[in-house]
């Protein structure tokens, strides 16, 4: 029975791993197979068949429940309800709209949409909206979020900008409940901390600032303010100890029996704050393994810590399978089974600082190789910081703000406790930011597969009892982390990867020993994509200093993220078409025309119209000349800064162009394509962006040349081995089946 549980669990988990799904009549013939085999006693088979099948079934009705490709771009009127708890940040709302109807065309059952400068929206009211639809669609990067896995994980069938609309109905059900006390809670003082309170009692995260989300990724803290497994039962613990208690002293009726009756408050108290939090797919997790361990408790504790957590795996997936497409999934199972690991079966009583310190250091080490594998920045300060973050939170902070909220009817009394469960988050976070400011979060390079098995087979010998043979090879097998090899670039060539940035600019160029980042990527807002997509990219890669930052202009499409990219690396030198106008904080120096230096055996060459004013002509353009290959820079040079380049009697071939100017109407003129001459271009654009780039004039004036064009929004980011005459590679192009083609 172990084998066939372990097999079903294999094949309910198998999603992450496909590049694509089967065809739904291999699906039909594979069911009937694993029925066969059931008499035969093939039990590990027919399990494992069983839990791909209902994997890839479910996979794929989420594929199909998409917006259909001929609505993709369009503008529909549709009406629905609006579901969970809408965000605002930097004016704009965003929600998701359940069971979207409109007239003659089908829809997605869930929507994700975002309305600029829009009026307030509540959970629970009916919408008539006009809105631009899109099929789900993400930035594709060596590293980064990966968008479009996300929203096939929350069903999420389109994302769409509302233009216009109408309300319908008034806010009612429970969603407008939960709204209701959120706008209770948010209006509480709190010491400034009224959105952390919100998402511990509600699971609301969007009232947290960016920095706070750095603070607490840089300490390893995110679980504490997001609705976990840990504070689920840390409800149930309370509710089961306090009847224990009563027992123990003989307080509890005689006429109850106080085991059954603490696993059934304990369980009842963890789905009420389920409940009270929405009962997302993280919620439910949690609330399976509570149900289980109070099971085990109650009934089943000869069957071991094993059995239990393994039948909480198998249920989480068979109720939702896409949940193995999540980062937390895996490391909430992950942080249960390193503790299972480590406290499982250990001879003889431990004081408890020594289990707490212990179990922060488990974790920290346990959960390695599911951070390398994820590729999600690893916290050097985690095991220190939420050795004191925990029991703050949970022993003070969450039963203050819970039982706050249950009393806000009480007048005086629960906003009091409010006001003290925020002071003493507030006092937490500045402890954490101290914290994070001298060991901010490590973004690890991508490792060959061979060095991340040695390295969890390292933190497996690590974590083991005392007396294990071979136990401190494991302290060697953990170098395989921290030092992997370094693929060298040969000497004379240069790697340049054209990120995928939406509707910007940021492309690397390497040699064999130095680094050039020209452009920084968009910054709108809060949303920073220097620090949200280059900078992971870059440390994946294995950049960890640049020597030159080339700023082509100061547009924030392109230097927008130029300064969380000097916050996260160290850089020599910044250079720019329009230094003056940059922060001051990134000590850029002016682009000089005509400047030229060689690294490695690479030729670069800057240029600049001397005569250009201000914006996107005065941009600084970037010569690369690798064995006789030439790749040219653009930024977003017009037609009159192209013609005064001609008129220069510049050399401007070039075997790739970076597309002037996203491809814009105003941008590569005829004469300049003619003298720079290329076979191939890069571009690099948003998918549906509202300019309209690339323009259809330019896309033909390339179509004309047979220019072939490598397109961001199309292709992900793209990587050109310049020198070596190799192909073009495309991050998209590497097979998921979740991903747009």
């Amino acid at each position: 029975m172990r084998t066939g549980m372990l097999a079903l669990g294999t094949g309910l988990a198998c999603l992450p791993l496909l590049p694509e799904l089967p065809p739904t009549w291999l699906l039909l013939t594979l069911l009937p197979v694993a029925l066969m085999l059931l008499p035969w006693r093939s039990y590990a088979i027919s399990f494992l068949l069983f839990g791909f099948v209902w994997a890839c079934w479910s996979a794929q009705a989420a594929l199909d429940d998409r917006l259909l490709p001929e609505l993709d771009g369009r503008t529909l009127w549709l009406e629905g309800r609006v579901s969970g708890l809408p965000e605002v940040s930097e004016g704009v709302v965003r929600f998701q709209l359940e069971e979207p109807i409109a007239r003659a065309h089908r829809l997605p059952a869930r929507l994700r949409l975002s309305w600029y400068d829009g009026p307030p929206v509540l959970a629970g009211e009916r919408w008539r909206l006009a809105v631009k639809l899109k099929r789900p669609r993400g930035l594709v990067n060596p590293q980064g979020f990966d968008y479009e896995a996300w929203l096939l994980a929350q069903r999420i069938g389109a994302t769409g900008t509302i233009k216009q609309g109408e309300r319908l109905g008034e806010a009612s059900g429970p969603a407008a409940w939960r709204d209701e006390l959120r706008q209770r809670l948010l209006s509480v003082e709190a010491h400034g901390r009224a959105g952390g309170l919100a998402a511990l009692v509600l699971g609301d995260d969007s009232g947290l600032s960016r920095a706070d989300w750095r603070t607490l990724q840089d300490t390893g803290t995110v679980h504490l303010l997001v609705i976990s497994g840990q504070h689920v039962a840390l409800l149930a613990a309370v509710l089961y100890g306090l009847v224990a208690g009563l027992a123990r002293l003989g307080l509890w009726p005689r006429l109850l029996p106080w085991l059954p009756w603490a696993c059934g408050l304990a369980f009842a108290g963890a789905l009420g704050y389920g409940l009270l939090a929405g009962f997302e797919v993280p919620v439910r997790r949690a609330c399976v393994m509570v149900a289980l361990a109070l099971l085990w408790r109650l009934r089943f504790r000869h069957l071991g810590l094993w059995w239990p957590l393994a039948l909480a795996f198998i249920l989480v997936l068979l109720v939702e399978p896409l949940a193995s497409l999540q980062a937390g999934f895996w490391l909430s199972f992950g942080a249960v089974g390193a503790l299972v690991w480590v406290f499982g079966g250990r001879l003889g009583a431990w004081s408890w600082w020594r289990v707490w310190w212990r179990a922060q250091w488990t974790l920290a080490l346990g959960l390695l190789p599911m951070f390398f594998a994820l590729g999600l920045p690893l916290s050097l300060s985690g095991p220190l910081a939420n050795l004191v973050a925990v029991p703050w939170v949970s022993l003070l902070v969450v039963p203050l703000a819970l039982l706050g909220t249950l009393l806000l009817p009480v007048p005086w009394l629960g906003e009091g406790l409010l006001w003290l469960a925020g002071g003493l988050l507030e006092i937490l976070f500045q402890l954490l930011a101290w914290i994070a400011a001298l060991l901010p979060a490590w973004l690890p390079t991508a490792l060959p597969l061979w060095c991340w098995l040695i390295g969890s087979l390292g933190v497996l010998l690590c974590l083991a009892p005392a007396g294990v043979p071979l136990r401190a090879l494991g302290l060697v097998m953990l170098l395989a982390f921290v030092a992997p090899p370094r693929e060298r670039i040969p000497p004379g060539q240069a790697e340049v990867w054209q990120l995928d940035v939406g509707q910007g600019l940021s492309v690397l160029v390497r040699t064999r020993e130095h680094v050039l980042l020209y452009d920084a990527g968009p910054r709108f807002g809060d949303f920073d994509l220097g620090e949200r997509v280059v900078l992971p990219s870059l440390r994946q890669l294995g950049v960890s200093r640049l020597d030159l930052m080339l700023l082509s202009h100061a547009d924030s499409d392109h230097a927008g993220g130029a300064e969380a990219l000097a916050r996260g690396l160290p850089i020599d030198r910044v250079l720019s078409g329009e230094a003056a106008v940059l922060p001051v904080s990134l000590v850029a120096q002016p682009c000089i025309d005509g400047a030229s230096w060689s690294w490695d055996g690479v030729r670069f060459t800057t240029w600049r119209w001397v005569g250009a004013g201000e914006g996107n002509p005065a941009s600084c353009l970037l010569k690369v000349e690798a064995a006789g290959e030439r790749l040219l820079l653009t930024g977003d040079i017009d037609e009159a800064a192209e013609a005064a380049l001609l008129a220069a009697g510049r050399d401007l071939r070039a075997d790739w162009l970076q597309v002037p100017h996203h491809g814009s109407r105003s941008s590569s003129s005829a004469a300049f394509l003619d003298a720079v001459a290329p076979r191939a271009a890069l571009l690099s654009r948003g998918w549906h962006n509202p300019f309209g780039h690339p323009h259809p004039t330019v896309l033909a004036r390339y179509r004309e040349r047979d220019i072939t064009l490598y397109d961001s929004a199309e292709r992900g980011a793209v990587r050109v081995q310049l020198g070596a005459g190799e192909g073009v590679s495309s991050w998209r192009e590497r097979p998921r089946f979740w991903r747009e083609k």
